[in-house]
């Protein structure tokens, strides 16, 4: 755990009780503070108790006298649509309102680290897409390289649950528009910005408060090192606002449109190539067309990405193409979760976006898709070159109708549910095609989240798979 440092003896409220406010709770205790806890659910306030958190009711009318701060979980708006009441009063009584991610950078960092041959170093990686298996890939080549890493944040476990990093030892944090907004204090060495396309508009006012959201992060943190993925405008923006120069190699630039070479420093991928080049020379080169855990152009532009902040770190060429090589990717990420006569079974449902379906389907050919759930502003909109690739697409979800409209010409049924779905398309699957659930919208249509929907995924594939064998 990191203690969390400055609020010795002085009350502080943690609303949420989910893993992340529980997580501060804990280190705001570990480090001396008095920690008065609420959650509006009563099961999440159960479990607060249960861990021996002190519940204060914040309805009450005295409920922030002497209060120093409060720490908010990330599902919680304190902007848009409408800040919760709790955040607004906080904010009308004055008291200073921070996140988990807040204090981590608050906390991190102290006198002690003298003691280091080497300081411990944090790389935070955020975008729209492509941020969870960045960083997964970041932690594997760090590890498998022998280095110090710990994964945590957005995936892994929470910021503040994590250790006390040792001498040389690497945080990767995957950070949420969400986790980065409302943090007072954002410090990274090293700041990754994968890309742009909207999502959680409603959260953040539109699509500009979206992006000022990610901004933060290279805006207030001052990295010393910047990795932007360049192929949106919002990329080039935060690239040119950092960079003194066209030579600035503090700015690492990631294109899979845009050719390698210039002054400065970049990594591009093209054809599934990626090169490294600085000073206008190219310094390395790997090709990623048969890593099987990195499928597809979006899944490139992960490694591209990955390659920048590990460079950045000092990982040498060869170190990093062999973690690359043995990464086996991420559960619901272009995860391969079956195979029959020629068949692959994709699960990638955490294409949440019809952005993040169009990479999907770019990566594979001969696809019957699976599509469909809680729609999000624009629908799924033009999903691209990747809709020459759909043999068929099958689709569920209570929306399933609205859906179908929205595939134009695609040959396509409406299976409604994800048994029928996956049914349907491995029996009519051939030699050289792909199952691919990639929904392009949110799951909570019919699921918690989109790990139970790639859960369920699996286990009807695994349900065909072994109907198969028994014919």
């Amino acid at each position: 755990m990191i203690p969390v440092r400055g609020f010795e003896a002085r009350r502080v409220v943690v609303l949420g009780l989910g893993r992340s406010g529980l997580a501060a709770a804990r280190a705001l205790a570990a480090g001396g503070a008095e920690v008065l806890a609420w959650d509006d659910g009563a099961p999440a306030r159960e479990r607060g108790e249960a861990e021996g958190l002190s519940l204060h009711d914040l309805t009450r009318r005295e409920a922030f006298e002497g209060v120093a701060a409060m720490i908010v979980s990330p599902g919680i708006p304190h902007l848009y649509p409408a800040p919760n009441p709790h955040v607004a009063r906080a904010m009308d009584e004055g008291v200073p309102v921070d996140n988990d991610v807040g204090l981590f950078f608050r906390s991190l960092g102290d006198p002690e680290w003298e003691r280091y041959d080497l300081a411990p170093r944090v790389v935070a990686i955020t975008g729209s897409n492509g941020k969870s298996t960045t960083a997964a890939l970041v932690h594997h080549c760090l590890v498998a390289a022998g280095r110090e890493s710990q994964l945590a944040g957005n995936i892994g476990r929470g910021v503040l649950d994590i250790d006390e990093p040792g001498d040389g030892g690497v945080v990767v944090l995957e950070l949420s528009s969400y986790q980065i907004d409302l943090a007072r204090a954002l410090t990274p060495d090293v700041a990754v910005f994968t890309n742009l396309s909207p999502d959680h508009l409603d959260r953040h006012g539109g699509y500009g408060g979206y992006f000022a959201a990610k901004r933060r992060l290279f805006a207030e943190g001052g990295p010393d090192r910047a990795v932007i993925g360049i192929d949106e405008p919002e990329g080039r923006y935060v690239a040119n606002q950092l960079a003194e120069g066209p030579g600035d190699d503090r700015v690492i630039r990631v294109s899979l449109t845009r050719p390698a070479g210039g002054p400065g420093w970049s990594v591009s991928v093209k054809k599934g190539f990626l090169a490294e080049t600085r000073k206008a020379r190219q310094v390395a080169s790997v090709d990623l067309r048969g890593i099987r855990g990195l499928p597809g152009a979006h899944n490139h532009q992960n490694a591209a990405s990955a390659w920048g902040a590990l460079r950045a770190l000092g990982l040498g060429p060869r170190e990093i193409e062999a973690g690359l090589a043995s990464f086996e990717g991420l559960p619901h990420r272009s995860q391969v979760v079956g195979e029959r006569g020629g068949v692959v079974f994709v699960n990638d449902s955490k294409a949440t976006n019809a952005a993040s379906a169009a990479r999907a389907l770019e990566a594979f050919s001969r696809i019957r898709w699976i599509v469909g759930g809680q729609m999000k502003d624009g629908g799924l909109g033009d999903i691209g070159p990747g809709r020459g690739n759909v043999v068929k697409a099958y689709v569920i979800g209570r929306e399933a109708e609205a859906v179908a409209l929205m595939l134009g010409g695609l040959d396509h049924e409406i299976a409604g549910d994800m048994a029928t779905a996956v049914a349907r398309a491995a029996a009519e699957a051939g030699p050289g095609e792909t199952v691919l659930l990639a929904p392009g919208g949110a799951s909570f249509d019919h699921y918690d989240n989109f790990e139970r929907r790639g859960a369920h995924f699996v286990a009807e594939v695994k349900k065909a798979l072994g109907a198969s064998s028994e014919t």
